[in-house]
């Protein structure tokens, strides 16, 4: 399997195949979730319906074929996604009146419908979440991360003023910002994106941006403010307390299975996935060593202590294959299992087995009658340690000393022949575009965002050095 330093790419596509997460289709770009990723994912959905309905929020769904003159309503977001669209041009094997594009984003269907269901302000604000497939005909894809096909949830809602709509984009940008730190274990910085990388139709757009381990960046979550926009394109009106009729401010917000791909690029390593115990599939394995078929003592305690975390809610599996100890103890490490309990003979007569965390070299001892405490207690502390590991990583490689174009080059230069990831910069920009294009086309790094609390101000442009209007983040991206 490749390594991790000498093809980063190579290896995330070696490890999710092993670990049997994923499979490749026919159809160009598009996945098939295995029943370990897809897992993962119900993990995530379960989370974030937990707190998008806590706030509120109920689900829905709403059609995936959406018709073309619904997209030429809104100027801006149709220029944004145009490139992307697939078409649906003939059905029954007759040519349709009206193409209907794979929804990129459903903006447009709902607030079609919006407009029919908002009449008056006591209909307002109107909270929806959405889980569906979406389609963007990706020119470049990597499974989980960029597909053509993708799982998602969107959130769409509408308000009576600026101020509760503002206040939404927010809130749900926070719930972001939390479920992939406590859920997934990866630290983000969240902020406002710039002009150029804002959502097609927005106002504004603020993101999650995480690290991966090979320094490139991927966008974990955004919420955006609408503002009127596709309000006044849909004509989604409401009759306010005064009797006149006001349009709507709308908010929408996503996050997506590429949140997959983040957790194994954050935590896994050369020997395959790490994956944090509140998102693993399984997060105990237990595995009878030694002669254990001729003692069948073995197996009694190993179902008893199984039936015993089952109790406790705790997600195990029990190994009694044929394999040899050690071709298990690889295939549960690749699958990036939390915690392996091994029991022998030699444990047994001790009324003790062996812990290993995934993440840890080192095996530890623990007495039987403590095992499913210490096995709890290990799966907290692992958690932890993992978002504690992913934000040193991330720290040390943001850079804040790169004020200058060719300061950043120097620096690209620098990693490069040391063999080192060039990780983020963070640095001033004046707010012209043109200064934002020419980083990325001399170095590739784009602005990730602009964060809300940044460690250092900077003073000048990194392009221009003429005075900053914002301190970005800078970095290669997924």
């Amino acid at each position: 399997m490749s390594t991790q330093q000498n093809d980063f790419t190579k290896w995330y596509i070696d490890t999710i195949q092993k670990a049997d997460l994923m499979d490749y289709t026919p159809v160009r770009g598009c996945i098939a979730f295995k029943p370990d990723g897809f897992e993962i994912w119900e993990h995530i959905q379960a989370e974030m319906n937990r707190r998008f309905k806590e706030t509120g929020h109920r689900n829905a769904y709403f059609p995936m074929l959406i018709p073309e003159s619904f997209f030429q309503k809104e100027k801006d977001h149709i220029e944004g996604f145009a490139p992307e669209l697939p078409w649906v041009t003939e059905a029954a094997g007759e040519k349709l009146e009206e193409r209907l594009a794979l929804r990129p984003t459903s903006e447009t269907m709902i607030g079609h419908l919006y407009s029919d269901w908002i009449k008056s302000y006591r209909d307002l604000p109107v909270l929806i979440n959405q889980w569906a497939n979406v389609f963007r005909w990706e020119k470049k894809t990597l499974p989980f991360i960029r597909t053509s096909e993708f799982l998602w949830q969107e959130g769409h809602t509408a308000h009576v003023d600026e101020e509760d709509a503002r206040k939404e984009t927010m809130q749900m940008l926070n719930i972001y910002k939390e479920v992939v730190e406590e859920l997934l274990a990866i630290p983000v910085y969240d902020g406002q994106k710039t002009p150029s990388e804002r959502f097609a139709g927005a106002v504004d757009t603020y993101s999650i941006e995480a690290m991966m381990k090979d320094g490139k960046a991927v966008q974990a979550g955004t919420s955006h403010y609408l503002g009127t926009k596709f309000a006044e394109a849909f004509d989604i009106k409401y009759l306010n307390k005064e009797n006149k009729h006001q349009h709507v401010h709308t908010t929408s917000w996503g996050t997506s299975t590429r949140l997959i791909g983040s957790v194994i690029m954050v935590h896994g390593d050369e020997q395959g996935l790490v994956l944090p115990p509140r998102v693993a599939p399984t997060q105990v394995v237990l595995i009878p060593v030694g002669p254990w078929k001729k003692n069948p003592a073995i197996m009694e305690k190993l179902d008893e202590l199984y039936a015993d975390l089952k109790a406790k809610g705790i997600r195990v599996r029990l190994d009694d294959s044929d394999q040899s100890p050690g071709y298990k103890f690889n295939e549960w490490e690749l699958k990036g299992v939390p915690v392996r309990v091994e029991l022998g003979p030699r444990d047994l007569e001790n009324n003790q087995a062996l812990l290993k965390a995934r993440d840890e070299g080192d095996k530890v001892t623990v007495d039987i009658p403590n095992l499913v405490e210490r096995i709890e207690e290990e799966l907290t502390t692992m958690q932890t340690r993992l978002l504690e590991k992913a934000r040193a990583f991330r720290d040390l490689h943001s850079h804040t000393n790169v004020d200058s174009l060719d300061q950043l080059k120097q620096h690209l230069a620098d990693s490069t022949e040391k063999g080192e990831i060039p990780g983020w910069i963070l640095a001033g920009w004046c707010g012209d575009d043109a200064c934002e294009e020419q980083v990325k086309e001399e170095t590739k790094f784009t602005t990730r965002n602009i964060p809300f609390n940044p460690p250092v101000e900077k003073a000048s442009c990194i392009n221009c050095g003429k005075e900053s209007k914002h301190t970005v983040w800078f970095g290669r991206a997924y």
